[in-house]
């Protein structure tokens, strides 16, 4: 047992919490005046004070108690997922209370048993009055029941109850969304209420004084579904799988739990005895408020529209982006985008697109033998304009390669590393500076003037080795065109007129 604590509580509330995080179920969905289901590793407990603080203290048995304890106004319980075996008591907006922070408990599911006493608001509460007091029992289980209202305060206030909210929340909770972190971020920590290692499968036991029918065959689920399969007259099984038709772009493909469960139901003097068995600790508390809403008999499915209308909107969204996507792409390219196999070239096929994108379309459609000849046609000229034609060398190489030799390992290493490091050294290749007024549609934002025509002309020729004939003629093709510069337009027209 720890020592008793000053918690410090707002709005009348403190939190029980199990795990870190987590967007629990809203109070005033489950729950008394004295204790509120928000999910599977959160609580919340209810004070006569609005604002101040009121002694906590915590004891962990052994096992559930014998008996009722004395002396309490107000005592109430419900399960717990605990996978660290730690637990917590928050003030709502103050943080923890000293020797109630990070407190050891069992690991897995437990109960929580809250009492309460002098629950007095500040409006008539007196110095004379002794302080507001909750303590708290804790003790391990293997079975998931229902809060429970032990002592009710003669005084309370009745909550209504709503199970077709909670089993929506609870529905939701079991298949959530994939995470739209960027990719490029590094991957969260692992999620502590996700490990359940070593921990044994655990029973949602559910009760009820009249018959019920239980609802055999699909649970829709969005992207997944429930398979409920009749064993035999008192046994159904319960599994997870992928719907056949899936609603959302994006489709979830995880299952919340690949094993198959039993569901047992059995009649006896008192009512009907449901038992789900083998399932997870934590899915306990959320199965059990989605049988909580199942046994009702009021054969909704709270759950269906609101994952419709995440799917509509996801849907949307999908649409929106790649919408967006499409004109990017079509600016990129200068119109509908080519094909996929041109869009994986690692050269210039964008660049060759948005000086003429027809020339790029035509390039495109031509056999592979033809796409090989309009390149080491698109080389020569532009060797020819700018006065490389006639270079020993690059005139070696650019006639081994119209005759369908290798080319020079200068050429083929290295993209022609070392053959434009001779270019730029030779004495013999002339230096021809050709104005630059760039079309910011062809080429971007490069904010130059000029260039120099043999080094912007060379590329065409080293383009020669590229082992696809399609990237070779879109490489050498686009590079004669720039190295072009004002006759542009007359290298085009006399482009189009080779290609047909």
């Amino acid at each position: 047992m720890t020592g008793w604590a000053r918690l410090h509580v707002s709005y009348c509330q403190y939190e029980v919490v199990t795990a870190p995080g987590g967007a629990g179920m809203p109070i005033y969905t489950v729950g008394d005046d004295l204790l509120h289901v928000g999910g599977p590793n959160h609580v919340t407990g209810f004070c006569g004070i609005h604002t101040g603080e009121i002694e906590a203290r915590l004891r962990v048995l052994a096992g559930p108690p014998t008996e009722v304890d004395a002396g309490w106004d107000a005592i109430s319980e419900a399960a717990l997922w605990s996978p660290s075996g730690r637990l917590s008591v928050v003030g709502l907006m103050s943080g923890p209370a000293e020797n109630l922070d990070d407190v050891a408990v069992p690991r897995g599911l437990i109960r929580v048993r809250v009492h309460a006493r002098r629950r007095l608001h500040e409006g008539v509460r007196t110095d004379d009055d002794p302080p507001e007091q909750h303590e708290l029992h804790v003790w391990a289980v293997s079975e998931q029941t229902p809060y429970r209202t032990v002592l009710a305060d003669p005084t309370a206030r009745r909550w209504e109850q709503k199970p077709a909210r909670a089993a929506e929340w609870a529905m939701l909770s079991l298949v959530p969304r994939p995470s739209t972190r960027p990719a490029g971020m590094p991957p969260r920590p692992p999620d502590p209420d996700e490990d359940d290692t070593g921990l044994a499968r655990v029973t949602v036991v559910r009760h009820r004084p009249a018959p019920v029918t239980l609802p055999v065959g699909v649970l829709p689920v969005g992207d997944l579904e429930v398979r409920l399969d009749r064993v035999d007259a008192e046994t159904l099984r319960w599994s997870w799988a992928t719907a056949e038709s899936p609603i959302f772009p994006d489709p979830l493909t995880t299952l919340p739990d690949d094993e198959p469960s039993t569901v047992r139901l059995t009649t006896g003097p008192d009512g009907v005895t449901l038992r789900h068995e083998g399932v997870r600790g934590r899915h306990a508390v959320a199965l059990g408020l989605i049988w909580d809403h199942l046994l009702d008999g009021t054969a909704t499915l709270p759950w269906t529209e609101t994952l419709r209308g995440q799917a509509a909107e996801a849907t949307a969204q999908a649409e929106k982006l790649r919408r967006l996507r499409a004109e990017r792409e079509a600016e990129r390219w200068g119109g509908t985008p080519p094909s996929d196999r041109v869009r994986r070239l690692l050269g210039h096929a964008q660049s060759l697109a948005r000086i003429d994108r027809r020339l790029l379309d035509r390039i495109e459609a031509l056999p592979a033998d033809r796409q090989r000849e309009v390149a080491c046609w698109a080389a020569r000229r532009a060797m020819r304009v700018a006065g490389l034609e006639q270079i020993g060398w690059i005139a070696d190489a650019l006639a081994a390669a119209e005759a369908g030799r290798p080319l020079p390992r200068a050429f083929t290493e290295q993209h022609g590393a070392a053959a434009s490091r001779r270019l730029l050294s030779d004495p013999e290749v002339p230096r021809t500076v050709i104005p630059l007024a760039p079309n910011p549609a062809a080429y971007g934002t490069l904010r130059v003037t000029g260039m120099l025509q043999q080094a912007v002309a060379f590329p065409a020729l080293v383009a020669l080795a590229e082992h696809d004939p399609l990237a070779a003629a879109i490489d050498a093709v686009r590079d004669a065109a720039l190295a072009h510069g004002g006759d542009l337009d007359r290298f085009l027209t006399e482009a189009h007129a080779a290609l047909s």
